[in-house]
């Protein structure tokens, strides 16, 4: 099979779904903290606001400006990030760069939507864009912590 083929592949129905449909893919007005990232390999960005209440992400909102898969990656992580701890959102990712690093196992539920993108494993230059969301969200929660407790 064509290596293109494999590219065309990639983008299933289901990724273009994700990305045509990305929860809180407004900013926030008064974040508690906004961190923003962007892949060298292909200029995708992910700008994320967090607000933070008793340990847990009480509001979120994003702007996303990547490839249907770091759209779709967004996406997952918009649609299951409200309500989540520091931790969950560090196992999340380290599950999701497995995943895609090492065929490691699915990121936990609620971030098991994630799923999708397995088939990018082989897509290495693809891996920043889609690690994009849950590092910029993961980046937040540690600064709003820190803000917190100083």
């Amino acid at each position: 099979m064509s290596g293109e083929t494999d590219l065309i592949k990639l983008y299933s129905g289901r990724i273009l779904e994700l990305a045509a449909d990305i929860p809180h893919n407004t900013r926030l007005e008064s974040p508690q903290v906004s961190v923003k990232k962007r892949s060298p390999l292909c200029g995708s960005t992910v700008t994320v606001d967090i607000s933070m209440r008793d340990g847990k992400v009480s509001d979120y909102g994003q702007e996303v400006k990547a490839c249907a898969l770091g759209q779709a990656a967004a996406s997952v992580v918009g649609g299951a990030i409200i309500g989540r701890t520091p931790e969950e959102l560090t196992a999340a990712r380290d599950a999701l760069r497995a995943m895609l690093k090492e065929d490691g196992p699915t990121p936990p539920a609620p971030f098991d939507g994630l799923e999708v993108l397995r088939p990018a494993t082989s897509f290495k230059n693809r891996h920043a864009s889609i690690m994009l969301a849950l590092d910029a969200a993961c980046e937040a929660v540690q600064e709003a912590r820190q803000i917190h407790s100083a």
